[in-house]
């Protein structure tokens, strides 16, 4: 029986009676204190974990101050804090033991906008690419350009100063910084923006916060200029925590303290909103995909490519290339970047050129493209290039660049390429040397890595692959990272070009020299005297022997290291997770994690619930046990087992055993899979969801609402013997109460009458007789196909499986409808792991019996066939056999040049709408495609429509205690796009689907095949 767990490190009394006085202040906010909600936060997309002590979610600039005013008393004067917004800094920026401060969550509002003036003004929690999505009707974009834009807050970039592609266009976040609202450790409003020197001196004469921050900004960046200009490198790119040269205007006559903020990394204020200015968007882009035999060649093409006068120069190594292929988003850009013929490709570079027409881009790109014919012809490594000016392709283009540093995390073995070093800046004259010497370096240590960046700045971001659970590696991590900082500064270049110091913060004295650091010091000082904010990160307070933070410091793989290997490598897509936030993905149209953008909880993400899971792996390990042995000896029940299970019912609280916050965050998943493929690391949490909760329930009583969704495939059929006196029953009032305070069940559906059985007889379609298919030659048997049921289509839906045969039957084949055979996959959704290998045995030698007569095989409902594929494979291992189970366009797409198809046509003015389910689309990332091409083979129009989760997923919107997140999501994204289209309009592929619109949005949709069929017929 799984052991009771209690949890690790609890509140020190300090924090807890900070979070009391604070409960009781006027803070509107949450204040979370599980420790659950604080793991959630201790990794970012760094090597680093440190737990906090609390978690906080302001709603409101006067919440942040009740914080810093109450913590600024001197009974708290030890409490420390750090903002955060996405976590997705890769070097533990956010990373504290004291007080999370998350503004993602509540902080999210773009609050004023002024076309005529060229500003917005947001919320530090807004998303870069909420924010680009709010701008885009008005011709405005916010230009810093991040591989994390759909996840990355404002106040993130602010804190990091952050740039990436196209910075030498459009610059860094500080270049488009106008002002900042900033909340001081003590508790004052700080509001910076640009004023003269005069008006500074003015207000420094005063006896304040913001005078004495100014007094010691002109006796730094005015004072010490020369010093600064000597010291500092002429680079794009170049970060130095406090901006000591912008602070002050190059003519001297205006000073900015929001320059120093920005950048700061939340060690001087936590930024609450800022004022930022608009960049038009540019009506025309082209793109220039760059192919080379290496990746050297690549390098050394660049400058030639920067001369060219392109807003940017990506580069892409063929580690993350190959990674790429293997990755759901190769399928979008693989016609973009085609093999050359008898080459060997090694790298490319991206280079793209905007403007206000395609046509005034079109002479730089011949120029260029002469150029590249040229250097084909004359064997400088280049071997091929593709020109696209279509917006979707380069849309497709960049989000591959962008999937590229969590690809590389997806490398295979326990070696992972890690971000340590992997954002150096060096002249852009210079990185082709600095590169080959880096090279060498990673070489004589016989590493693999990977690479990519922005070479038209010169930064480049070179991930080495180390496993952090080997001490020996981890000593390594050390080594390299002091060769790197020599490296660079034999370059002429920095060890932080564009990710920030946090855990490097070390190195800092040593590449600003002491007078110089002094300075910072000096600087971190009037903002914050006692080191409250974000401690440890850039420098300290003068007169403070707090120490900096370093590369030695907690590592995630300190922790790892304790779970048996065994283990690891049984729950790879837990431990391989490695932070990079994509689940974090704010776009409401993308299917990706559902459960996270309802609840705005980070436990409640993939990349969450794979933290509390490794963390449950490890209290495990501590208790002396084996998760494998433990899985292998749930059988059955005894007397003791129910007697135990009655006194931890009674006995156990959230707060004694750390299961029951890992099974909260695990209920809330919907179970979709969208992060099986989404996820660059494949972190597929159904799967090991459905282990854990297997296993948690040996030792606590499951609900009975998850008896009845395992049992549904049994009592469907029966049910749908009397479909008619069922549905009187379900359908009454007194029923649906019974249902909801016993079982927890809602909006129970009604069965399908007449039921999908009647409706065959009535059609008069052949019935399954194994032995006279067996008997038959297979030239007869290549006229049938063998139609599939499920439980939800075939008796919730019968009208789609009987369409779906009649279709069938109009493109002259025979359908044939095979009898009910259980799938399982409710019981795998709520952890019957051993009901779910039975019924998957049972079922795969029924189907691997039929495969041998090479009859297609067609289901209906995309959740249920790739269950097959995928959960059987999983369950099964090597004994599932080679059975093949198609979806509907899958069949659909192989006849197109059949004559019988071709012989069809129908005729519509109907523009249809496909609405995909989710897993269907993420799974098999070419379906909408394909069913678009299968319309209009039959002469019809059909477009996709991108929309997120419609909040049903099988039973999921169901269970009562999902209602209220199942009927947000369908608002989310289905709503609006469904009340904008006629009924007849509408076509979705999953059951799940049409039952929610149908529910919520009271409109009767259509399969695809009912859709075609109508118009054919």
């Amino acid at each position: 029986m799984l052991p009771r767990l209690d949890s690790q490190e609890l509140l020190a009394p300090l924090y807890q009676k900070y979070a009391k006085t604070l409960s009781s202040s006027h803070y509107t906010g949450e204040i979370s204190t599980s420790y659950g909600a604080r793991l959630s936060v201790a990794t970012d997309n760094s090597i680093y974990q440190q737990l906090p002590q609390l978690v906080l979610h302001p709603k409101s600039v006067g919440d942040i101050q009740i914080i810093s005013s109450l913590a600024s008393e001197k009974s708290y004067e030890s409490i420390k804090f750090s903002a955060r917004g996405g976590g997705t800094g890769t070097n533990g920026q956010s990373l504290t033991p004291g007080i999370v401060i998350d503004l993602s969550k509540y902080m999210n509002r773009i609050l004023e906008i002024n076309i005529a003036e060229n500003w917005v003004r947001v919320e530090a929690g807004v998303v870069k690419d909420q924010l680009n999505d709010y701008l885009r009707p008005y011709g405005y974009f916010f230009s810093p350009d991040l591989s994390t834009s759909n996840r990355a807050t404002i106040g993130g970039m602010v804190n990091t100063d952050a740039s990436g592609q196209g910075s030498l266009v459009y610059g860094k976040t500080s270049d488009h910084v106008l002002g900042l609202t900033s909340v001081l450790a003590n508790g004052e409003l700080l509001q910076t923006q640009p004023i003269t020197v005069l008006e500074a001196q003015k207000i420094a004469a005063g006896n304040c916060s913001y005078g004495n921050i100014l007094k010691q900004v002109v006796a730094t960046s005015i004072d010490k200029r020369e010093k600064i200009l000597a010291k500092f490198p002429r680079l794009n790119r170049f970060l130095t925590g406090y901006d000591l040269e912008h602070a002050v205007s190059d003519d001297l006559q205006t000073i900015d303290v929001s320059r120093l903020i920005t950048g700061s990394e939340g060690s001087l204020a936590i930024v609450c909103e800022a004022k930022l200015n608009l960049t038009p968007i540019s009506k025309a882009k082209t793109l220039i995909n760059i192919k080379y035999d290496s990746f050297d060649s690549a390098l050394r093409h660049s400058p030639t490519l920067v001369k060219a006068n392109a807003t940017s120069v990506e580069t892409i190594d063929s580690k993350v290339l190959n990674l790429a292929k293997q990755d759901i988003i190769w399928h979008s850009v693989s016609n973009l970047i085609t093999d050359v013929k008898d080459k060997e490709m090694d790298g490319i570079n991206i280079v793209e050129y905007n403007g206000k027409d395609i046509e005034s881009l079109a002479e730089q790109v011949r120029e260029l493209t002469v150029q590249l014919d040229h250097d084909i012809d004359n064997n400088t490594g280049v071997i091929g290039y593709q020109v696209t000016s279509d917006p979707s392709s380069i849309s497709k283009l960049y989000a591959m660049r962008k999937k590229a540093v969590g690809l590389l995390g997806n490398t295979k073995g326990r070696q992972k390429p890690l971000a340590f070093a992997e954002d150096t800046a060096v002249p852009p004259e210079h990185l082709a040397d600095f590169i080959a010497e880096f090279r060498q370096l990673l070489d004589s240590y016989q590493l693999h890595y990977g690479m990519f960046g922005h070479v038209d700045a010169g930064v480049l971001h070179v991930r080495p692959a180390l496993d952090m659970c080997d001490p020996e590696q981890e000593k390594l991590l050390r080594i390299i990272s002091d060769k790197v900082v020599a490296l660079t500064a034999k370059y002429g270049g920095l060890m932080w070009g564009e990710h920030g110091k946090g855990y490097r913060s070390e190195y800092g004295p040593e590449f600003f020299g002491e007078e110089l650091f002094t300075e910072l010091r000096k600087i971190k000082t009037v903002f914050d005297p006692n080191n409250k904010m974000n401690p440890g990160k850039i420098c300290t307070p003068i007169d403070s022997s707090d120490r900096l933070v370093s590369v030695d410091d907690t590592k995630r793989g300190t922790f790892d290291r304790t779970i048996n290997i065994k283990v690891k490598d049984s729950f790879t897509s837990v431990m391989d997770c490695n932070g990079n936030g994509l689940c974090f993905n704010y776009d409401v149209d993308s299917p990706m994690c559902p459960s996270s953008k309802v609840t705005r909880d980070r436990r409640h993400s993939p990349k969450g619930r794979a933290g509390l899971m490794r963390e449950w792996l490890r209290l495990l390990e501590q208790k002396g046990v084996n998760v494998l042995n433990l899985e292998q000896n749930i059988n059955g029940w005894s007397v003791k087992q129910l007697i135990d299970k009655v006194k931890n019912r009674f006995t156990s609280t959230n707060e004694d055993d750390f299961s029951h916050e890992v099974m909260e965050a695990m209920s809330g998943c919907l179970a979709c899979k969208a992060c099986a493929s989404q996820c660059p690391i494949k972190v597929d949490v159904p799967d090991f969801r459905a282990r854990f909760v297997n296993l948690y329930h040996s030792r606590y009583f499951r609900p009975l609402k998850d008896h009845l969704v395992a049992n549904v495939e049994l009592l469907t059929p029966l049910m749908a013997k009397s479909p008619k006196l069922v549905n009187k029953v379900l359908s009454s009032s007194i029923y649906d109460k019974l249902s909801q305070a016993t079982i927890g069940y809602v909006d129970t559906p009604l069965l399908s009458v007449p039921t999908l059985i009647e409706q065959v007889k009535q059609l008069g379609f052949e019935s399954f007789e194994l032995a006279k298919f067996t008997a038959m030659t297979p030239q007869q048997r290549e006229n049938y196909v063998f139609i599939v049921q499920d439980p939800f289509t075939s008796f919730y839906d019968a009208d789609v499986v009987a369409n779906m045969m009649k279709l069938v039957a109009k493109l002259g084949v025979k359908p044939v409808l095979l009898p009910f055979k259980p799938n399982g996959k409710p019981q795998h959704v709520k952890g019957f792991l051993k009901r779910f290998a039975n019924t998957a045995t049972n079922t795969s030698q029924f189907f691997n019996k039929l495969s041998q007569l090479s009859i297609p095989m067609i289901g209906l409902d995309a959740s249920l066939v790739l269950c097959y594929r995928d959960e059987y494979k999983q369950i099964l291992k090597g004994n599932r056999g080679d059975f093949e189970i198609l979806l509907a366009h899958e069949w659909l797409i192989t006849l197109l040049d059949h004559q019988n198809v071709k012989s069809i046509k129908a005729n519509s003015n109907i523009e249809f709408k496909l609405f995909a389910h989710c897993t269907e689309k993420t799974a098999l990332a070419g379906s909408e495609n394909q069913w678009q091409q299968i319309f209009n083979a039959f002469g019809l129009s059909l477009t996709s429509v991108a929309v997120g989760c419609c909040g049903m997923a099988g039973t999921y919107g169901h269970e009562k205690v999902n209602l209220d997140n199942s009927t947000e999501l369908y608002k989310m994204s289905w709503q609006d796009k469904i009340s904008l289209l006629q009924p007849e309009q509408i076509v979705a592929t999953g059951y799940s689907c049409r039952s929610q619109v149908k529910r919520l949005g009271n409109v009767q949709t259509r399969h695809p095949i009912e859709v075609i069929l109508h118009h054919i017929e």
